[in-house]
């Protein structure tokens, strides 16, 4: 779970508007942080399958918004994982 703060620093640069949470690219940048946050937990508790299966699924949802955010607009797809540092 990720405090106000972690989410706001973490979607700073890529929200829309000052309220956005729906954008492909708030959600994309909010699973990401989500996404380091439970790899580092996971590294700890090799055993934890529940928060493996989790992971998972939140790393597939992220791959979902980023093939729908690459066939709306490539340029903003293009720039979001260079601003998150993700490979295409």
């Amino acid at each position: 779970m990720l405090t106000k703060r972690q989410k706001i620093s973490a979607t700073r640069d890529v929200r829309r508007h000052d309220s956005d949470t729906g954008s492909p690219e708030y959600q994309i940048a909010l699973f990401t942080q989500r996404i380091k946050r439970l790899t580092q937990h996971l590294k700890k508790n090799i055993h934890d399958y529940h928060s493996r299966r989790g992971l998972l699924k939140m790393v597939s949802k992220r791959r979902r918004l980023m093939e729908y955010l690459k066939a709306k607009d490539e340029k903003k797809y293009k720039a979001l994982v260079k601003k998150l540092g993700l490979k295409e």
